[in-house]
């Protein structure tokens, strides 16, 4: 009995263990045989976003050839377009084996991915994704090692990792084709026109907005108006209860006015040009910069009281009008605008979030933002005990106010030292001539100065700065004259070829320089007639004392300074030359004098 119960119970088992081993024997064939596979090897890591891949002999179809599986989180991607890569880095892969010879990677199509780095949608591979490398022919051995070559740039959200280059191994036996693993390559799924970035939930996407938002108010970006707002406040404690929170919500809707435009502009950008709008954006055009910087500058000249009109008495509070009301939402506009270069990690993953979303849903979280940064005002402003604390103004206001300036002034240098070198020249120069402007405007009339003296004194303050406009600041990006460096040979081989030769000898530091560069050779019919004549063009720089134009100069030329124009004519032995600032019409007659090319 015991045999006979030892046997059948063999027999359970027996049958348990081909049951399971047909189990699996079953799963093997549905799934795939990946034991041919590598191992996985990690190739990227940044926090918590990585990237793996595994490689092995595996078929698409009746096609041989090896695979590689990547694996990992959906934020960091390659990139599948050299155009469109940092650097042209794109994700390239292949093969190369003894044994065998292989054709082209084959990746599946790529995913739509906004890249905050470029501020556009770009194709990437990201999570998991497989790429295929086919047996072109097998040489004389069936079995060989193959090495897998995988190269490119991977990036997160918010940053991008260094290039890199890695190689992985493995064994392909051809004779085992059969037993390959059959891979397909799946189009990842595409996302249209709205970019695909890191997933947060809604609730806490909003919250990241409003953090963001609230701490735009710490940011160096904003300090240049901050102690303006203070003095807001501390006048806004002598008003009443009722004025003074109408004061801090005006402030608060310029906030909300320029998030407003914000989020309009990202949907003009997305529905007309298919792309979308970055933070700080305005602050990378250099127009914009001088701008600003020009206008922190016109706001410190009012901090040291060199003039005063009634447009600042609204900026200030002081006056019981309604402009009172228009200043404030005037301030709290600016102080949004100065915050935007100030971007930083919680800041770039809120924007983003919101430029992935639906527009109407990506508006809300731009309006959040502006919501956080408002939020302290508001606060402030609606407690009147905590301001009625504030020291009364006196003497230290006045000092205060002057410090203000200062501080002003030092934000305007740092945003002039960020432009083109040609352009920040001009705005230095500009500036002191809007700061003499605006000091004959103020300073050189009273309140008992007669009307008309007022108005003589006030329109030539106004000339000058235009005129300090039209020779300082550049009408256009491009010079309309294709001017060549100096060079000795270069003129030489001209004049050799009989061709006309027009050499302008400049310098940086050199004010007529510049006179001339905006009355001469900024005019079109004299750039016109240079391109037309063939005149070979020379910017001879004089800034240095060791550059060869300034050797020249001195060595050869003669001359004691500049400006000096020196034309050459063909047929001509004698030179003319131009050392005033005066001269855009002689010289006119003497090109229109030398024959076409």
């Amino acid at each position: 009995m015991q045999k006979n119960s030892a046997a059948i119970f063999g027999l359970i088992l027996l049958f348990l263990f081909s049951v399971n081993v047909s189990g699996e024997q079953l799963e093997t064939e549905a799934s795939g045989n990946y034991s041919l596979f590598t191992k996985s090897v990690e190739l990227l890591r940044y926090e918590k976003e990585h990237s793996s891949a595994r490689i092995g002999p595996a078929k698409v179809g009746e096609r041989k050839g090896v695979a590689i599986i990547f694996e990992g989180t959906g934020d960091l991607h390659y990139y599948a377009k050299q155009e469109s890569a940092p650097g042209g880095y794109y994700l390239k892969i292949k093969a190369e084996s003894e044994g065998f010879e292989f054709g082209q990677a084959e990746f599946g199509k790529w995913e739509i991915f906004f890249d905050n780095t470029q501020g556009k949608n770009i194709e990437v591979y990201a999570g998991n994704f497989a790429v295929f490398i086919p047996i072109e022919s097998v040489k004389e051995k069936a079995s060989s090692d193959v090495d897998v070559k995988i190269s490119g740039i991977a990036c997160t959200s918010t940053i991008c990792l260094t290039p890199f280059e890695k190689t992985l191994q493995t064994k392909v036996d051809y004779s085992g084709a059969n037993l390959w693993k059959e891979v397909k390559l799946e189009s990842a799924e595409e996302v249209g026109a709205v970019a695909k970035g890191r997933a947060y939930p809604v609730l806490f996407a909003f919250g990241l907005a409003l953090v963001a938002g609230v701490t735009l108010n710490i940011m160096p970006c904003v300090w240049p108006v901050l102690p303006i707002i203070v003095m807001r406040i501390v006048e806004q404690a002598k008003d009443n209860k009722a004025r003074s929170i109408a004061m801090g919500l005006c402030f608060c809707l310029g906030i909300l006015l320029f998030f407003a435009c914000l989020g309009g502009a990202n949907i003009v950008l997305q529905l007309v040009y298919g792309t979308v709008l970055q933070w700080g954006d305005q602050f990378r055009n250099p127009a914009f910069v001088a701008g600003m910087s020009l206008l922190l500058v016109v706001m410190a000249l009012f901090m040291f009281g060199v003039f005063a009109i009634g447009l600042p008495a609204s900026v200030t509070g002081k006056s019981s009008s309604g402009k009172g009301f228009t200043g404030s939402v005037g301030m709290g506009f600016l102080a949004a605008i100065l915050s935007t270069p100030c971007s930083f990690g919680i800041l770039a993953a809120a924007f983003a979030w919101a430029q992935a979303q639906k527009l109407l849903l990506g508006t809300l979280a731009i309006m959040f933002i502006g919501v956080g940064m408002a939020i302290p005002y508001a606060i402030l402003t609606s407690m009147p005990g905590l301001l009625k604390r504030l020291p009364k103004a006196g003497k230290w206001m006045e000092l205060f106010k002057q410090g203000i300036g200062f501080v002003l002034l030092l934000i305007a240098v740092k945003l002039i030292a960020a432009l083109p070198f040609e352009l920040m020249t001009g705005i230095l120069y500009f500036s002191i001539v809007i700061g003499f402007g605006l000091w004959m405007w103020g300073g050189w009339v009273s309140f008992n100065t007669k009307m008309s003296r007022k108005w003589l004194i006030r329109t030539i303050a106004v000339i000058l700065i235009l005129a300090g406009g039209f020779l300082f600041l550049p009408t256009s990006k491009a010079e309309l004259i294709d001017w060549q460096g100096y060079d000795a040979n270069l003129i030489r081989q001209a004049r050799k070829e009989s061709r006309p030769v027009l050499i302008k000898f400049t310098a940086d530091w050199c004010f007529s320089c510049q006179v001339v560069e905006k009355t001469v050779y900024s005019k079109k019919d004299i750039a016109d007639l240079i391109k037309e004549k063939d005149v070979l063009a020379i910017k001879a720089d004089t800034t240095e004392s060791d550059f060869p134009a300034t050797v020249a100069l001195k060595n050869v030329y003669r001359e004691p300074g500049v400006p000096v124009t020196i034309v050459y004519v063909p047929g001509h032995d004698e030179d003319l030359r131009w050392r005033g600032i005066i001269f855009a019409d002689e010289l006119k007659k003497v090109l229109e004098s030398i024959g076409n090319k």
